[in-house]
């Protein structure tokens, strides 16, 4: 694999400057360690790892890039690919007569074969199951999320230009672009990880990357109610919810756990039943074997071939679905996502961006009207009245913690006014010595809620009954 090659943008960074004397002073972090957490009241902290060390990596990177055949490279293995970089490498070291230890030997190697065939400082944070976002704004400076918290972290790319290439190759990977002329692009991950990338010159600062990653493990309903994020009697609710096909409209702010309940719930959806869901990115991890998952496009360099959420819903109505799921309805696709669940495909679900059932609702109501459909206020809210059986509400409290506050149902028009009726509700009650909010789901008292002979239809009013009863219980004790 040796042999002289020039070097190529989408790896390596940018060399060091004639006449700059690398040199090693060490690390402190381990191989397998994860990045070092700064919390977010404490100061920016410099990198455990010095300038040396970035200029010591560009040395051997540019050195390894004229060593080394890509083309070959991109036939192994990943395994095998490791080794081959890791050999090489270590024939650098010894050439340049490059002293340092075996760990820090071991960390620059690691990061030299993340660079060439993974994404680069970003690695160690994307094999972390617990982190829920990953922020980056600019070379110098990424953020994390975990149980609900920001926190800063020591990863530092070694120049925008090294983010910006990353950048390229993640959205590559499913045909999409970023760069000036298209400087914002959301795009996914193998995982199915959300992608958001705003690039310069609408980034000031430098690239700007958002990566909303998934558990490896995927989050049941079970699991939200050992959580605490509904009670175990709101979970039966919900299950009946999604097994009775209501319509469901999920509401609720960013990272307040929309995306996560939406996949819970069509756990529930009979296996026999045709699901097709439309998203901007693909990230619904449905279960069942019969799914169809269709994913909008940008408009290619020449402005033409876009494919918008609403061409996608259009157009699946004509594919025969049973369920429609919407990922998230933000545009005049709210017109189109409430007739299909008007015209016999019952158990259509979506989400929102709203702070409670009622905004969400006019937030469809704006959507609708701002998509140029000429229609009065009255006939769009009887349309909302006869579409959405259900708005669940979530919300992520200022403790971090995600809670389903809003089980509320639509139930019908007075006057000009949308009637509703909230089945559960999460009441805080304060916060314990950590800092913890503390609070309980509890019922409203509604003996039979609207969707009761939906539920008798299909056999599951016994279990519903008891469900509410059992919350009422709980509210007495």
């Amino acid at each position: 694999m040796f042999g002289r090659r020039t070097s190529i943008a989408e790896i390596a960074p940018t060399r060091p400057a004639p006449g700059a004397t690398p040199a090693f002073r060490g690390v402190s972090e381990s191989k397998k360690s994860p990045p070092t957490i700064i919390e977010p009241s404490a100061p920016p902290a410099e990198s455990t790892r010095s300038d040396e060390y970035y200029v010591t990596k560009s040395m051997i990177f540019g050195a390894l890039i004229e060593a080394i055949d890509l083309s070959q490279l991109a036939r192994l293995d990943a395994e095998s690919a490791r080794e081959e970089i890791r050999d090489i490498v270590n024939e650098i070291i010894a050439i340049k007569n490059i002293v340092m230890s075996i760990s820090e030997q071991e960390d620059l190697l690691e990061d030299i074969c993340n660079d060439v065939l993974g994404y680069g400082p970003l690695e160690p944070l994307l094999a972390r199951d617990e982190i829920a976002d990953i922020m980056v704004n600019g070379a110098m400076q990424t953020y994390i999320e975990v149980g609900g918290k920001i926190q800063l972290t020591n990863v530092r790319f070694r120049d925008n230009a090294q983010l910006m290439n990353i950048c390229q190759r993640m959205v590559s990977q499913v045909g999409r672009r970023v760069d000036e002329a298209s400087p914002i692009c959301d795009a996914r991950l193998a995982d199915g990880s959300r992608v958001n990338v705003i690039a310069p010159p609408l980034a000031i600062d430098g690239p700007v990357l958002t990566i909303r990653k998934f558990r490896k493990d995927k989050l049941t309903l079970e699991q939200l109610i050992r959580y605490g994020c509904i009670s175990p009697e709101g979970g039966e609710v919900l299950k009946i919810i999604g097994r009775v096909r209501c319509n469901v409209l999920i509401s609720g702010g960013t990272g307040s756990g929309k995306t996560t309940l939406l996949n819970c719930l069509t756990n529930f959806i009979d296996a026999g039943e045709r699901v097709i869901t439309c998203e901007d990115a693909a990230e619904l991890q449905l279960q069942q074997p019969h799914v169809v998952r269709l994913e909008t496009r940008p408009p290619n360099l020449e402005g033409t071939g876009a494919v918008t959420m609403r061409d996608l819903v259009r157009n699946c109505l004509r594919m025969r679905p049973e369920r429609i799921i919407v990922g998230e309805v933000r545009g005049p696709e709210a017109f189109d996502l409430l007739q299909a669940m008007n015209t016999g495909h019952d158990g259509s679900m979506g989400t929102v961006h709203a702070n409670s059932p009622r905004e969400a609702l006019s937030r469809l109501e704006s959507m609708i009207t701002m998509g140029g459909f000429a229609l009065p206020i009255r006939t769009i809210r009887e349309m909302l009245v006869s579409s959405v059986d259900v708005v669940i509400q979530t919300a992520r409290l200022r403790d971090g913690s995600r809670r389903i506050t809003h089980i509320t149902e639509i139930m019908g028009l007075e006057g000009d006014v949308v009637t509703t009726q909230d089945l559960m509700l999460y009441e805080i009650l304060g916060e314990d010595a950590s800092g913890r909010i503390r609070g309980k789901h509890r019922s409203t008292g509604i003996g039979r809620p609207r969707f009761w002979e939906r539920a008798r239809y299909f056999g599951e009013e016994e279990r519903l009954a008891k469900a509410l009863d059992a919350s009422e219980a709980r509210n007495e004790a």
